[in-house]
């Protein structure tokens, strides 16, 4: 058997075994796209309907009229994106002081951050929520909303790792022709590692869209809040819309999908670029 047919064979095997997985994976999307356009009473008929029906639009317009969906999206929007942006410059800054300066107290500043990734959440989110609430009073505030998961350790390590692996010689002969160390870090650092700050924007993008349980806990003004917790208001003691509640995930991930699908090359480039050294 030649190269090219041993190739070709595992091309085939490896179809074979990924596309069943692929539609295991599909499959709840697609149900739950099919259940946008279904009647609440539909979707519970012992009948499993694979297709659309046509009672999307009324679905978004009742969900609408429950949760002003269109507002809370719109703070979705706002606090991703300004997450986003503030916490890549944030942990940016943090991974290149652990990869380029020397200080005292160095490993203890990075076995601490180490060990924060293995707290669960629930550990901290309490405290978390006394301080911002009780101690500051900033209930129902974008600064609660934003401020609070600021700080990624994953993201620092992330960048510390994309920092490390640039040539130090590079960075000293800047610092000779007397460039100063925060042109350095943005006119140098930062363009270099435009893939992992691609990867990194996209992986905090998304957990701040679909972060549920801070945005519930500290906004309990409807005007505060944010699509996930919006759909979750439909969920009533007597009443839940599930017609509504699988439109309003059908929105909300959509543009989450079309997102990665257009910079998925960036994504892929951002996580080999921290694997390879």
């Amino acid at each position: 058997m030649s190269k090219s047919q041993r190739d070709r064979l595992q091309s085939i095997l490896l179809h074979l075994v990924l596309t069943p997985l692929a539609i295991i994976w599909v499959f709840p999307l697609w149900m739950m796209a099919v259940f946008s356009t279904m009647p609440d009473h539909g979707i519970f008929s012992p009948d499993l309907q694979l297709w659309f029906s046509d009672q999307f639009i009324a679905n978004i317009t009742n969900m609408q009229a429950d949760t002003d969906f269109v507002h809370a999206l719109s703070v979705s929007v706002g606090v991703a994106l300004i997450y986003t942006v503030l916490s890549v410059f944030l942990t940016s800054m943090a991974g290149w002081a652990l990869a380029r300066y020397e200080f005292i107290g160095k490993p203890i500043v990075i076995a601490i951050i180490l060990g924060t990734i293995t707290l669960p959440y629930f550990v901290v989110v309490i405290p978390q929520f006394v301080m911002v609430a009780r101690d500051f009073r900033l209930s129902n505030t974008w600064i609660a909303l934003i401020v609070p998961p600021l700080f990624n350790s994953l993201g620092v390590l992330f960048m510390r790792q994309a920092f490390s692996m640039m040539p130090a010689d590079l960075f000293d002969a800047a610092r000779v022709e007397g460039v100063k160390e925060w042109k350095i870090y943005l006119h140098i650092a930062l363009p270099l590692a435009r893939p992992t700050i691609a990867a990194l924007s996209i992986i905090l993008f998304l957990a701040s869209w679909n972060n549920y349980l801070w945005p519930l806990l500290i906004a309990t003004d409807r005007s505060m809040f944010t699509a996930p917790v919006a759909l979750g208001s439909l969920i009533g003691l007597t009443k839940v819309s599930w017609g509504g509640i699988m439109a309003g995930a059908v929105l909300l991930t959509a543009p989450m999908l079309v997102v990665f699908v257009l910079l998925q090359r960036h994504f892929i480039a951002g996580i080999a670029a921290g694997a390879i050294k």
